[in-house]
């Protein structure tokens, strides 16, 4: 008899401790989202004095983990303002962790890491190179309406085991530069 009270006493008292375990309301998660956005680039090539500029199209997907990290895409062509023929291209992919303002709801700063492929077209034809690519960045989205933001940021590229400019000790290429565009937010 003592037994019996003593089990119903115990699963009374240890009852809403395991309720407590049960899941998040999914009012409470943060909306699934896809955002497209084009933007202009302008670059310095790091190689031979260029400083090139082009168009930029990318795409955001987000969450991926937690709240706050997204995974984004990006393609730039760097064909404007050289000479000789001379282009790069970067075909890019990676996480985005993004920031909270508390006091400025309308600023959304962030930082990647992006990887993937850089792809130059060297002076005159001479050849095509493709390196990998790591690029670190980071920038501010600026909230415009529910689906339009202004972008601004800025990235700096590791294109591993390129040429670079013969008699520099670290011949690598590390184009770097500006971003500034829209996204929009489809869902």
């Amino acid at each position: 008899m003592l037994s019996r009270r003593f089990l119903i006493v115990a699963a009374v008292l240890v009852a809403p401790i395991l309720a407590s375990a049960q899941s998040q309301y999914s009012a409470e998660r943060a909306p699934v989202s896809f955002t497209v956005g084009g933007a202009y680039s302008f670059f310095d090539a790091s190689y031979g004095g260029y400083k090139l500029m082009g168009p930029v199209a990318y795409a955001t997907f987000s969450p991926v983990l937690w709240d706050r990290v997204a995974l984004e895409g990006e393609g730039r062509w760097l064909t404007q303002n050289a000479s000789d023929g001379f282009r790069e291209y970067n075909y890019l992919i990676g996480p985005v962790y993004r920031f909270t303002l508390v006091e400025h709801h309308g600023l959304h700063p962030y930082v990647k890491g992006l990887v993937g492929a850089g792809i130059v077209d060297f002076p005159n034809h001479l050849a095509v190179g493709r390196y990998f690519a790591i690029a670190p960045g980071g920038g501010v989205d600026l909230t415009l309406n529910r689906r339009w933001r202004l972008k601004a940021d800025y990235e700096y590229q590791l294109w591993l085991q390129s040429p670079g400019i013969p008699g520099i000790d670290h011949p690598m290429m590390k184009p770097n530069g500006v971003t500034v565009g829209f996204t929009y937010r489809v869902f």
